[in-house]
C-alpha cells in the first residue's frame, strides 16, 4: 500500500520583512523614486515583503543601516555628495559634468555600507549619461548592479533588486530535501526504518517515533535518492548551498563538515602536511588537533597559552611568542590557532597572518566559537577578513544547525581541492544525515537574511545581563582586563561579549553545589564551569525570558 504524504503542521509562520533603503540627496526626486518603487512592490509578487524607504544624506544612511536589521539592499545615488543644496554646481537634477567630488563621495559610502554590513546587495542609481565613469569608480567595491536613473522602470528595478534578494535567501538543499518529501515516494533503498514505518505502528518503540516527530524519519534519506546530490562529490543542490554559505561567509570555497569541527581539523591538517613537516600549534588547542597531528604525521611545534592562575582559564597565545616561533621554524607549513576562544577571548590576527605568510606559513583558525562573526561589525574582523587560509566552524555551537553540523572555508590561494577531497572523504560517511546538511543550509540562510538583526539583539541582551548580575552584589561579571593574563594584555586581544564568565567565588557556594542548585532547583545549565567561574554562552536563541529567569535565581541564592 502506498503510504501517505506527511502531514503538514497548521503553523502560522511570520512573514519575512526587507527593507530597501534609497540614497538621494535631492527630496523631490527621493520621493518620486520611493514612491514609484513601493507601488511596483505591491502591484508585483512579494514573497520577500519588500519596501522601501529613502534619506537624503550618507549620515542618515548609515544610521539607519546600523539600528534597522530589516535592511536587505541599499540603492546609492551615484551624485550623492555631502554639500547643501544651495552649493550645488550642477542644478537642481545634477545636469552637467560629474565631478571627482562626488565620485569619491559615492565610493566612499559604498565602502563604508560594505565595511559594516558585508551581506546587504548595493546597487547604484546612475544620474548621469557617461555610466561607465561610474562602473569604472565603484568596479572594485561589492557592488551588485547599476540603474539609470532616469529611464525611471520602477517595475523592472523592482523585479531585479527581488530576483536578488531570494537569491541570497534560497535554500537549494532543504527545498530539494522538503520537495521530496512532499513526493512521498515508496522507499526500496535505506535507511532500515523506511520514513519511520517501522517504528511508527510498534507497540514498543512507537514512543521514540511520536517523541522525535514525522519529518524526522521522513527527511532521514540516502545517497540512494539522486535528486538530493551527494556530500562526497557534490554536482548539484549540496554544491549550490555550500556556493552560498562561501558568498555569505566571505571565502572562496566552502564545505559541509557533518562530523564537526573536530573532524573538519583533521581533513585541513592531512591536506597540508605531510609525515614530518613541522606545525605551529598551541598547545591548548582542541583535541581534534592533537589528533590531526597524530594522523598527520606532522611534527609538533607547541605554543604556550598565556594562563590566568586566579580564575583558572587560558587565553590566547602571547603575540610575541608567536612571532618568535614563526622565525625560528621558517620552514613549516602551517600555523593553527584557535580565536576566539572558549571564554570569547579573540586574537589580534591580521599582524600574525602576514608574519606567517611572510614565511609561506599557512594560516588555520579554529572558529568552532565564532561562527557567527561576519554577520555584526562587533565581531570583525573574522580570521578570514584578517588574511587566514583556512576557518573551521561549528555552525552548530552558536547558530541555528543541528550539532556536528560544520563548516570549512577557504581562502587558500595554492588550494589542492583534489587532495583535500580525498581526505575530506576519508573522513566522511557515504551515509550522512541529510537534516545536518539541510540545517547548515538554512543556517546560512538565516545568518545572511537576519544574522545582523538577532545579534545586535543578542549583544543587548549580553549587556543586559551582566548589568543585571553585577548589580546583586555578590555574582561579577567578569571583563577582559579579568580575563587577560599578564603576558597578552598588549597584544590587542578582544572578547566576545556573547560569552559571559561570572566570578562565583563571594556567593558561599561551591561551584559544584551552585551549579546543581542552579539545575535542579531553577531548571538552568551553564555551559562550562572552573574552580571559581560558570560560563554562560549567549546566542541568537537566547531570549529576554531566559535572562529573567537567571537573574531571579541569582538573586534567590
Amino acid at each position: 500500500m502506498r503510504r501517505h504524504a506527511p502531514r503538514r503542521a497548521p503553523l502560522v509562520a511570520p512573514h519575512p520583512v526587507s527593507r530597501i533603503l534609497v540614497i538621494n540627496d535631492e527630496p523631490l526626486v527621493l520621493r518620486e523614486i520611493v514612491k514609484g518603487l513601493n507601488a511596483a512592490a505591491r502591484s508585483l509578487d512579494n514573497p520577500n515583503g519588500i519596501g522601501f524607504a529613502g534619506v537624503t544624506t550618507a549620515k542618515d544612511a548609515l544610521a539607519a543601516i546600523e539600528s534597522d536589521g530589516d535592511i536587505q539592499c541599499v540603492l546609492v545615488d551615484d551624485k550623492l555628495y555631502s554639500l547643501p543644496a544651495r552649493s550645488r554646481r550642477n542644478g537642481a537634477h545634477g545636469e552637467g559634468r560629474r565631478s571627482p567630488r562626488l565620485q569619491m563621495s559615492a565610493l566612499e559610502l559604498v565602502q563604508r555600507i560594505t565595511r559594516f554590513r558585508p551581506e546587504l546587495d548595493v546597487y547604484i542609481l546612475i544620474a548621469q549619461e557617461k555610466e561607465d565613469d561610474v562602473v569604472d569608480a565603484l568596479f572594485t567595491e561589492a557592488v551588485d548592479g547599476y540603474f539609470y536613473r532616469e529611464e525611471r522602470d520602477y517595475r523592472g528595478i523592482y523585479r531585479i533588486l527581488n530576483a536578488q534578494i531570494q537569491e541570497r535567501a534560497r535554500t537549494p538543499f532543504y527545498d530539494q530535501l522538503k520537495s521530496y518529501v512532499w513526493m512521498a515516494k515508496d522507499q526500496w533503498h535505506t535507511p532500515g526504518h523506511s520514513s519511520g514505518e517501522s517504528l511508527r505502528a510498534s507497540p514498543w518503540v512507537n514512543d521514540f517515533y511520536e517523541f522525535m516527530g514525522e519529518h524526522v524519519f521522513d527527511a532521514d534519506l540516502s545517497v540512494s535518492v539522486p535528486m538530493l546530490d551527494s556530500l562526497m562529490e557534490p554536482k548539484g543542490v549540496i554544491r549550490e548551498a555550500q556556493a552560498l554559505a562561501a558568498k555569505a561567509f566571505g571565502a572562496q570555497r566552502t564545505f559541509f563538515a557533518t562530523n564537526g569541527t573536530s573532524t573538519a581539523n583533521k581533513v585541513i591538517f592531512q591536506t597540508l602536511l605531510a609525515p614530518g613537516e613541522k606545525l605551529l600549534l598551541d598547545r591548548n588547542c582542541h583535541k581534534s588537533v592533537h589528533h590531526g597531528v597524530v594522523l598527520s604525521g606532522a611534527h609538533p611545534v607547541y605554543l604556550d597559552s598565556a594562563l590566568n592562575r586566579k580564575f583558572g582559564l587560558y587565553g590566547p597565545v602571547p603575540k610575541q611568542a608567536i612571532f618568535e616561533a614563526i622565525a625560528a621554524h621558517a620552514d613549516a607549513q602551517a600555523l593553527i590557532l584557535t580565536s576566539c576562544t572558549y571564554d570569547g577571548l579573540r586574537y589580534d590576527l591580521a599582524p600574525i597572518v602576514e608574519a606567517a605568510h611572510e614565511k609561506g606559513i599557512k594560516v588555520i583558525v579554529d572558529e568552532a566559537w565564532y561562527g557567527f562573526a561576519r554577520f555584526h561589525p562587533e565581531f570583525r574582523p573574522t580570521a578570514l577578513e584578517a588574511g587566514a587560509d583556512y576557518a573551521t566552524q561549528s555552525t552548530h555551537k552558536v547558530l541555528s544547525a543541528f550539532s556536528q553540523a560544520s563548516m570549512i572555508h577557504v581562502n587558500d590561494p595554492d588550494f589542492r581541492e583534489h587532495l583535500f577531497r580525498e581526505n575530506f572523504n576519508m573522513h566522511t560517511s557515504t551515509s550522512p544525515q541529510y537534516g545536518l546538511i539541510a540545517s547548515l543550509d538554512v543556517a546560512r540562510k538565516q545568518a545572511v537574511m537576519e544574522g545582523y538583526k538577532l545579534l545586535a539583539r543578542t549583544l543587548g541582551l549580553a549587556a543586559e545581563l551582566r548589568s543585571q548580575i553585577n548589580s546583586t552584589g555578590i555574582f561579577r561579571c567578569l571583563e577582559l582586563e579579568d580575563l587577560l593574563p599578564e603576558e597578552v594584555r598588549n597584544d590587542n586581544i578582544r572578547l566576545d561579549p556573547t560569552k559571559v564568565t561570572i566570578d562565583v567565588s563571594g556567593c558561599g557556594y561551591t561551584v559544584e553545589d551552585l551549579q546543581q542548585a542552579l539545575f535542579e532547583r531553577y531548571n538552568i545549565q551553564v555551559e562550562k564551569s572552573t574552580f571559581n567561574t560558570l560560563t554562560l554562552l549567549l546566542t541568537i536563541g537566547t531570549t529576554r525570558s531566559k535572562v529573567s529567569r537567571l537573574y531571579d535565581a541569582l538573586m534567590r541564592l
